[in-house]
C-alpha cells in the first residue's frame, strides 16, 4: 500500500502524472527513514529537515508535520512492516511543461515503506570498497546540499563511476579538490585515535545519521575534529567508515585500492553506541506505534 496525496491506495493504483514536475525537472524533496520494532527512528528530526527543504525550494507542503508522522505510521500499519525503510516524498505536483512553481497548484505527496533487507553480514565483517571519483558534489551557491533534492543526476553520475570500479559507494570532492561526501553517505575516518569527517561548510548534507555518531563518540570521549580534508588523508588512515539511515555504521576496507584494513574498535564501538541509540528510542517511543 502506498499514501498518495491523502489516502492509501494499492500500489497499482499509485499513479503520478505524467506532468508533474517531479517527474518533469526533478522539482521535490524527499526523506529516508528507518523504522525499528514499529517504530520509525528519529522521526521528528526528519521531517523537520524535510520541512526545511521545503522552505528552501519554496515548496508549501500540504500536512503539518503531526500529520505527515500520522501518514508514515498509517503506511506502515497498512504494509504490516516492523522493520522497514521509509520514504517521504513531495514533488512540486503536476502542472503544464515550464519552470514556474506558480504552474503546479498542488504538490504531490507519496510515502512508501518497503520491508528492510539486511545488508550483507562480509560487508559489516570485512568492510567495502569506496573509490573517489572526478564526479564533484553540487557547488552549493548553485544547489545547496542542505536540500534533501529529488534532483539526484549528479549521484548518479557518481556511482557509475563507482561501479565501472567495482567500488560499492563513490566518494566527491567538492569543488575545490576536499572531501565531501558519498553518493548516499557520509564518510569518517581515524587518524591518530581522532576520528574525523568532512565539515559541514564543505557543501555536504548535515546527516541526522551523522550527528549521532559524532555525538557518540564525544559522549564516549573520542576527539572529534570537523574539517577540510584532501583525498590522500584517507589513504593512509587506521579506520574508514561510511554511513546514512540504513546502513548505520558501514566499515571501509578498501579505498581507491588502498587497503584499510578490517573494520578498527573505534568503527565497531561507534556502531554498537549507535545500535545501543537506536534501542533506547525505540523504547522510548514504543507509543508511536499506536498512531
Amino acid at each position: 500500500m502506498i499514501y498518495l496525496n491523502e489516502k492509501l491506495v494499492p500500489e497499482h493504483k499509485a499513479l503520478v502524472s505524467v506532468f508533474d514536475h517531479g517527474f518533469l525537472y526533478g522539482d521535490g524533496i524527499y526523506e529516508t527513514l528507518r523504522a525499528y520494532n514499529g517504530v520509525v527512528f528519529k522521526l521528528d528530526e526528519h521531517i523537520e529537515r524535510l520541512f526545511r527543504s521545503a522552505c528552501m525550494i519554496a515548496l508549501e507542503i500540504p500536512k503539518t508535520h503531526e500529520m505527515l508522522k500520522q501518514a508514515v505510521y498509517e503506511t506502515l500499519k497498512a504494509n504490516s512492516h516492523n522493520e522497514a525503510v521509509i520514504r517521504i516524498t513531495i514533488s512540486r505536483g503536476a502542472g503544464p511543461i515550464g519552470l514556474d512553481p506558480a504552474l503546479c497548484p498542488k504538490p504531490t505527496l507519496v510515502i512508501m515503506s518497503h520491508e528492510f533487507k539486511k545488508y550483507p553480514g562480509p560487508y559489516y565483517r570485512k568492510g567495502v570498497k569506496i573509490s573517489v571519483v572526478s564526479t564533484r558534489r553540487n557547488f552549493r551557491d548553485a544547489l545547496n546540499p542542505q536540500i534533501k533534492s529529488l534532483n539526484f543526476l549528479n549521484n548518479i553520475l557518481a556511482k557509475i563511476e563507482a561501479k565501472d570500479r567495482a567500488s560499492y559507494e563513490a566518494i566527491m570532492l567538492n569543488y575545490r579538490g576536499y572531501v565531501a561526501e558519498g553518493t548516499i553517505s557520509n564518510i569518517f575516518f581515524v587518524k591518530d585515535n581522532v576520528l574525523c569527517t568532512p565539515c559541514i561548510n564543505i557543501g555536504i548534507l548535515d546527516g541526522i545519521t551523522r550527528r549521532i555518531i559524532i555525538n557518540a563518540a564525544e559522549e564516549m570521549g573520542i576527539k572529534v575534529r570537523e574539517g577540510y580534508f584532501r583525498k590522500h588523508e584517507i589513504y593512509r588512515v587506521e579506520e574508514v567508515f561510511i554511513s546514512n539511515t540504513t546502513m548505520e555504521v558501514m566499515p571501509v576496507a578498501e579505498v581507491d585500492d588502498i587497503r584499510t584494513g578490517m573494520p578498527g574498535m573505534i568503527t565497531k564501538a561507534l556502531h554498537k553506541a549507535y545500535k545501543k541509540k537506536v534501542a533506547e528510542y525505540t523504547k522510548e517511543h514504543k507509543q508511536d506505534r499506536l498512531l
